[in-house]
């Protein structure tokens, strides 16, 4: 017996966090009743439905990385606008591992390893994603001591990022958590414009010569 958040995320619906959204938000049925306590326990012999259809794990893993296009979002659904599933072609139900937001590009994993996903995700895993940020002036080096250093966006501490390098207007940071828009509200904070952003890395996987809008299978060993 597994709880349900977790047996959400290992069927490749979502992350384990986004799965405990769906169950408050009584979007998931076991057995045929709406379930909406976290602590719910399940196992591969209850029926666990999820948008209208029985979700199952799935024993075969798989891990594709794609270069997203700007304009695509980082949802399992088309509801808010193109997800990036749209852009791949297989049978077996992935999902997209955290967040890249609709006006940048880059390094997208997708899977069905919900543990996998809980370890790229969560801040406490420490999993670093290296972006490449063109602004709209080269970074003094003051504001690049800023960005080494603990930042209050929103209220909250975030860890300090690391500068990789800087060349011109060019600067790839690393950061090792996912706030929605971090890098633009770090750079908005220190009065810069982001022109353009893409991520390069997750982990220890790069995007290399993938190309914008296309796949390829990897193995997990690639990512980490």
């Amino acid at each position: 017996m597994i709880r349900l958040q977790k047996y959400i995320a290992d069927c490749g619906v979502t992350s384990r966090r986004k799965a405990e959204e769906l169950i408050i938000d009584g979007k998931i049925k076991v057995n045929g009743r709406v379930i909406n306590e976290l602590g719910t326990k399940v196992d591969n012999n209850d029926k666990v439905e999820y948008d209208g259809g029985v979700i199952k794990i799935e024993s075969d893993k798989i891990y594709i990385a794609l270069n997203k296009p700007v304009g695509y979002i980082s949802s399992s659904t088309s509801r808010q606008g193109k997800s990036v599933l749209e852009l791949i072609d297989i049978e077996k139900r992935v999902y997209p591992v955290g967040r890249l937001d609709k006006d940048s590009s880059g390094l997208i994993i997708l899977t069905n390893d919900g543990e996998l996903t809980n370890e790229i995700t969560h801040p406490k895993y420490g999993s670093e994603k290296e972006y490449e940020v063109i602004l709209n002036r080269p970074i003094t080096d003051s504001d690049k001591k800023k960005l080494e250093s603990p930042m209050i966006i929103e209220d909250k501490e975030l860890q300090p990022a690391r500068v990789a390098s800087v060349k011109g207007n060019k600067v790839n940071l690393v950061l090792k958590e996912g706030m929605n828009r971090q890098i633009r509200k770090m750079m908005a904070k220190l009065s810069y414009s982001v022109i353009d952003l893409k991520r390069i890395r997750v982990g220890k996987l790069n995007l290399g010569k993938i190309k914008e809008g296309q796949w390829q299978m990897i193995g997990k060993n690639q990512i980490k």
